[in-house]
């Protein structure tokens, strides 16, 4: 049934489909919020510490869309979710393989990892279809959370704090603002899997589908016109990621709303998180998708956080 959706070369183990080696392009490195450059950015991140512009997590998921595809067809497509704790940043001109493990009989929920060349791991999680009994990686996540605790940048921000809904498409030829500062035809051009499915409407519904790495970029469209309050400027980096279609695919030129709910709040000793589920609707008011997103907040990018903080809580952090 999507047996034509893509032609890229898939190896088959007992245990596991595994994809070819690819170098992700990164295309952030115009990337502007808070009016500065962001994490994508080869001078900001050589300031945090990274060698350079990182590649944005779900650029990633792309290299799974083919495994998905062979394992669940066009159900892939309709109702495959990606569920991933990104574990390392990849640069550009790094070759990474995506490998999907084959589900437990009776079930429809696998494990996924990325790799590098030198075996440094990318990203682990889940990859399903339908809605799956067992529990996805950001789900369980979810449940071992440790409370965000002394919140400096993220004090003013509550969990259950719910956007406005905003409306939101994806044309080919639409630049999708200072968030993502290119259009889904110059994607198209260099994502790592493409498929006839994205272009035309040669597949099951007759009309261009949006890939599932764009679909991040068409929920965080507007996420700027009423955005959490956090203290700013700083610099944050997609630290957990899940897309799961509800009833998909997603269209090229559909309009949608999106709503936005904080639904946990975490710390780490460099990092305050924000996660967020969004929620999509089409125009009848059905969901057709979610996204959880942990975006986390470096610490030492916000300039004033070691005054603020003995403000708030007294003695050093």
């Amino acid at each position: 049934m999507a047996a034509n959706a893509f032609d890229t070369e898939i190896t088959e183990t007992p245990e596991a489909l595994i994809g070819p080696w690819r170098r992700p392009r990164q295309m952030l490195q115009a990337q502007t919020y808070d009016a500065h450059a962001s994490i994508h950015d080869d001078a900001t991140a050589q300031k945090l510490g990274f060698k350079g512009g990182t590649i944005e997590g779900p650029t990633h998921f792309s290299q799974f869309a083919p495994l998905g595809a062979r394992l669940w067809g066009q159900a892939w497509f309709e109702t495959g979710c990606l569920s991933a704790h990104y574990r390392s940043v990849c640069y550009e001109g790094e070759e990474v393989q995506a490998i999907l493990s084959k589900p437990l009989p009776g079930t429809s929920l696998c494990q996924i990892q990325m790799v590098k060349r030198d075996g440094t791991e990318v990203l682990r999680g889940t990859a399903s279809v339908g809605d799956a009994p067992v529990a996805t990686a950001l789900e369980t996540r979810l449940d071992e959370l440790k409370p965000l605790t002394d919140p400096v940048i993220l004090r003013d921000v509550k969990v259950a704090q719910t956007s406005k809904r905003q409306s939101v498409h994806m044309a080919f030829d639409q630049n999708m603002g200072d968030l993502y500062p290119f259009s889904l035809r110059e994607k198209l051009a260099v994502i790592t899997e493409n498929s006839p499915y994205y272009a035309g409407t040669n597949n099951p519904w007759g009309r261009p589908i949006i890939p599932m790495e764009m679909l991040s970029v068409l929920f965080q469209y507007r996420s700027k016109d009423d955005a959490l309050p956090s203290k700013g400027p700083a610099v944050g980096l997609f630290a957990d990621q899940e897309i799961r279609l509800v009833k998909g695919p997603l269209f090229e030129g559909e309009e949608y709303e999106v709503e936005r709910e904080v639904v946990a709040l975490s710390g780490s000793r460099r990092t305050e998180s924000a996660w967020v589920k969004t929620r999509v609707f089409d125009k009848a008011g059905s969901v057709v998708a979610t996204m959880l997103l942990n975006m986390a907040t470096l610490k030492d990018s916000y300039a004033p956080y070691e005054e603020e903080y003995r403000q708030l809580y007294g003695a050093g952090k």
